[in-house]
Order: structure tokens, then sequence, then C-alpha cells
């Protein structure tokens, strides 16, 4: 068997299970930034919502009021 093939062989393997391993690791990160968005997106909004005028409801007359039922 051909030495430089064999030490070929082993290179691309070893270079094979060192990307997939750095694969993952890339995975993990981007899920962490995503969850870290998520978060973030999630308290902008509770805040935005918070900060709204909470509308009035007419409570009297007949503007508003009154609900037809005929159709």
């Amino acid at each position: 068997m051909d030495v430089a093939l064999s030490n070929t062989i082993i290179q691309t393997a070893t270079h094979l299970a060192s990307a997939k391993q750095s694969d993952a690791v890339n995975i993990a990160m981007l899920k962490k930034a995503l969850d870290m968005q998520e978060t973030a997106a999630a308290t902008m909004l509770d805040t935005m919502v918070q900060s709204m005028p909470q509308p009035q409801l007419a409570t009297s007359g007949t503007l508003g009021t009154q609900v037809n039922t005929f159709a």
C-alpha cells in the first residue's frame, strides 16, 4: 500500500471530522443568537403594547352601545 495514499486518506478523514465538529458548534451558536433575538423582540413588543393608550369604550348613548341582531 502506498504511504502517500494512506496519509491522504488519514488527512481527509481528520479534516471531515473537524469540519463536522465545527458545523455543530456553528449551529449551536446560531441557535443561541436566534433565542436572544426572540427574547429581545418579545420584550420590545411587550413594552410597545403596554405604552399604547387603552381604547375608551362607549358606555352610554346610541352610538356604539347597541348591536343590531337583525341581518
